[in-house]
C-alpha cells in the first residue's frame, strides 16, 4: 500500500507534464514534416543542441530569456543542415537525420570538453531560473491544478502551440500547401507550389521546436547539461506522431502516454520492493512506444487505401 502511494501520489500528474513537455513539443514540429511527407529522425539531435546552448547561453549571459532563444536558434541551425542535405543534396532521409544526431553528440561532447573541461556534464555555479506558473486559488482544480502549478512558461507555450498548430494545418492555406505537398507533391507543383520551400519551412518549424523542447529538458528542474541528456526523446516523439498520424492533437494525446510511461518508471524506481528490477522500470517507456509503433504499423496495414474507400463508399 506505501508503495502504490509513492507511485500515485499527487506528484505524479507534475511530474508526467514535466517529462511530456519536451516530447510533445518536438512532436509537434515532426508533426509538420510528417505532413510534409518528411520523415525528421533528427528530432533527437535538435533536442540535444538546444539542451546545450540554453545551459551555455544561460550561464553566460544569466538571462533566461536569451538561453531560451539561444536553443531556438541552435534548433533552427540544425534544422537547416538537415534540409540542405536533404533537400538539395538530395541526401537518404534517414542517413541525413542519423548523421544530425550523430554530429549533436559529437559536438556538445566536444565543446563540453573544450569549454568546461569535463566530458560528462556542466552545471554552472549560478544560473538563471525560467519563469513559472503560479495559477493561485487555480491550484486547486482537480487534475490540472496540481498538473501545472509550478511548471515552466515553456509548458504553458507547448500547451497553446497545439491548437494553434492544428489551426495552421487545417484552417490555413499554409496547412494547405503543405499537406498538398505531402499528398500528391506532383499535382501540388502543377497548382504553382514549391514543393522544397513548403518542407523547409516545416523543417524549420520543427527545429525550432526542438530547440525549445531541448531548453525545457535542461532548464526545466536542474539548470545543467549532462552527454546526451535527450535520452532517446527525440525517437519517442517520432513514435508519437508517426502513431497520431501527424496530427497534433493526436500527436500530443500520444506523447502524453509516452511521457506518463516515463513518470511511471521513475516512480516504479522509488518502488522499496527488491522484486521490481531497476532495468525493468528504466525499459517502461520504451516498450510502450515499441507496442504504440505495432499498433500503427497494424492500423496502417489494414485501412483501406483512397481508391478502395472510394470504391466502398460508392457500393
Amino acid at each position: 500500500m506505501q508503495d502504490l502511494q509513492t507511485l500515485l501520489n499527487g506528484s505524479t500528474l507534475f511530474t508526467i507534464v514535466l517529462e511530456t513537455t519536451p516530447i510533445w513539443l518536438a512532436a509537434l514540429g515532426g508533426a509538420f514534416t510528417a505532413q510534409a511527407n518528411i520523415l525528421n529522425i533528427a528530432l533527437e539531435g535538435m533536442i540535444l543542441m538546444g539542451a546545450f546552448v540554453s545551459i551555455a547561453v544561460g550561464a553566460a549571459t544569466q538571462s533566461a530569456t536569451l538561453a531560451v532563444l539561444a536553443a531556438i536558434v541552435a534548433g533552427l541551425a540544425l534544422s537547416l543542415v538537415f534540409a540542405w542535405a536533404t533537400l538539395y543534396l538530395r541526401a537518404d532521409l534517414v542517413v541525413a537525420g542519423l548523421g544530425i544526431n550523430l554530429v549533436a553528440e559529437g559536438i556538445t561532447v566536444y565543446l563540453l570538453e573544450r569549454l568546461y573541461n569535463n566530458e560528462g556534464d556542466y552545471q554552472p555555479f549560478t544560473f538563471p531560473h525560467l519563469w513559472t506558473l503560479n495559477l493561485g486559488p487555480l491550484a486547486n482544480i482537480p487534475v490540472l491544478g496540481p498538473a501545472l502549478q509550478g511548471q515552466t512558461i515553456i509548458v504553458l507555450i507547448g500547451l497553446v502551440l497545439i491548437p494553434i498548430s492544428g489551426w495552421l494545418l487545417y484552417r490555413t492555406r499554409f496547412g494547405l500547401r503543405v499537406r498538398a505537398v505531402g499528398e500528391a507533391e506532383d499535382a501540388a507543383v502543377a497548382a504553382g507550389i514549391n514543393p522544397n520551400r513548403m518542407k523547409l519551412y516545416t523543417i524549420l518549424m520543427s527545429g525550432g521546436l526542438c530547440g525549445l523542447a531541448g531548453a525545457q529538458l535542461a532548464m526545466a528542474t536542474l539548470d545543467m547539461f549532462v552527454r546526451d541528456m535527450s535520452g532517446g526523446r527525440g525517437y519517442i516523439a517520432l513514435a508519437a506522431l508517426t502513431f497520431a498520424g501527424g496530427n497534433p492533437v493526436g500527436t500530443f494525446i500520444a506523447s502524453l502516454i509516452f511521457g506518463a510511461a516515463s513518470a511511471l518508471s521513475d516512480r516504479l524506481q522509488l518502488l522499496s520492493q527488491p522484486s521490481i528490477p531497476t532495468q525493468f522500470a528504466l525499459m517502461v517507456p520504451y516498450v510502450v512506444t515499441v507496442v504504440a509503433l505495432i499498433v500503427a504499423a497494424l492500423r496502417n496495414r489494414y485501412r483501406p487505401r483512397p481508391a478502395e474507400a472510394t470504391i466502398a463508399a460508392e457500393k
